[in-house]
């Protein structure tokens, strides 16, 4: 009978001992896990992507020692906004979310309120938080990181200029041209242009990329899309200010300026005379890959234009700790660090020719280009979108408001439809 307690009790020893080393070794991303798992929102073998992957691999090589590794995956986001979050909705439901993820800065506050993110106002250090040019915060809460900042504004070919006679120099982020200066440019460079004047990416209103690069406009002209509280749009979408906004894009389309049907290299090919466009649109027009662009002598970047105020696109993909039931950050949030380290912002921005969300990465560009110019809006003029729980909805809206504008003469009829489709869509947000 001992003996046979004495097995017993063997058995049950190695069960444990090999329970304990599962647990140490345990690289399934579970809450003693040393693998921290990480999202990109980007296809692998896309410039950014392999930014990101390089990165990856440094931090592994670094903390090989220490026995952490970043686990990555990459899953590019499809244009469907909404799709992205109910991802990882049921990620959160399931409790299979990464330990990390990459999030667009306007979804914060949805994102937060849902318990996808985690709340690192008290994990990451005042030092690495003040470096930062804007971070993600929700209620007076820090939330995540940025990668990046963006700004846009318009490329512009300069032969087809010079060859209309258009001297648009003395347009600067301090004094950036009008809406009606920027009709006037329009209809004189159209007759040299193959097929329009601008390219204002109205064919993108199923993504993010419509409002991220249009919105701007609606706050030139006075207008605000929502309540303070992010909660109502009755009042605000639909006010006459707003309206004049979405009236400048509607006119540019009537007046034959810009169209829904322009190509998305027609502005690299020399067919259109200018292209709305953040920085990512440096790196390639630098590539040289395209005859109408040799060197920068070929092409470059105007501001965007005001009304009644100047305004211009900010807000980039950032980083986010989340809210998976891993009760120990300690090496999350080493692993986060590392991602917005100096090296990091580098390595990403050289890739995509976006500005560094660090202040201590910017450089000195050389007055008037397009870095300085990306910079300066973004110091001056950046005005975020909404922050709003129901942003994904709002944005939704704002693309079907682009999108049904071109076939309606009564713009009048479209916001006000898709203003109450947007008050219905918050008013549903408990």
């Amino acid at each position: 009978m001992r003996k046979v307690f004495k097995s017993i009790l063997a058995i049950c020893l190695v069960v444990v001992m090999l329970g304990a080393f599962a647990g140490c070794g345990d690289s399934s991303g579970g809450p003693n896990s040393p693998t921290i798992k990480v999202a990109f929102h980007v296809d692998k073998k896309s410039k950014e992507g392999i930014a990101y992957s390089r990165r990856v691999d440094a931090f592994n090589l670094a903390y090989k020692s220490q026995g952490i590794e970043i686990q990555a995956s990459y899953i590019a986001r499809s244009a469907d906004a909404a799709g992205y979050e109910d991802k990882l909705l049921t990620q959160k439901s399931s409790g299979t979310l990464p330990d990390i993820i990459t999030f667009d800065a306007p979804n914060c506050a949805s994102y937060a309120r849902s318990k996808i993110l985690y709340d690192v106002t008290n994990l990451v250090s005042s030092d690495v938080k003040n470096d930062f040019i804007t971070v993600n915060e929700y209620n007076g809460k820090l939330y995540g990181l940025p990668i990046q900042e963006s700004s846009a504004g318009f490329f512009y070919n300069k032969k087809i200029f010079r060859d209309a006679g258009v001297d648009v120099s003395q347009y600067t982020v301090e004094n950036p041209w009008t809406f009606a200066q920027f009709k006037d440019v329009c209809e004189r460079i159209k007759s040299h242009c193959p097929t329009y004047a601008v390219d204002m990416q109205l064919k993108n209103t199923n993504s993010e990329m419509a409002t991220y690069l249009l919105y701007p406009l609606i706050y030139a002209a006075g207008g605000q899309f929502l309540s303070e509280d992010g909660r109502t749009a009755t009042g605000y979408y639909d006010s006459a200010a707003t309206k004049n906004g979405f009236n400048f894009i509607k006119d540019l389309h009537t007046l034959g300026y810009t169209g829904y049907d322009i190509g998305d290299t027609d502005f690299y090919t020399g067919k259109v005379g200018m292209y709305l466009s953040s920085g990512w649109t440096i790196p390639e027009l630098d590539s040289r890959d395209y005859a109408p662009f040799q060197s920068r002598d070929d092409w470059g970047l105007l501001p965007y234009p005001k009304d009644v105020t100047r305004a211009s696109a900010t807000g980039s993909w950032s980083y986010g700790v989340t809210d998976n039931g891993r009760t120990d950050k300690t090496n999350v949030i080493k692993v986060l660090e590392f991602l917005c380290s100096k090296e990091s912002s580098e390595v990403v921005t050289n890739a995509t020719g976006m500005i560094s969300a660090l202040k201590s990465v910017n450089k000195n560009y050389a007055v008037g280009s397009p870095e300085d110019i990306l910079l300066k809006q973004l110091s001056t003029t950046g005005k975020a979108r909404p922050v709003t729980i129901g942003y994904t909805a709002f944005s939704t809206q704002f693309g079907r408001t682009i999108r049904e504008m071109k076939d309606s003469n009564d713009i009048n009829t479209v916001i006000s439809n898709r203003t109450s489709g947007l008050q219905s869509d918050l008013n549903m947000i408990k």
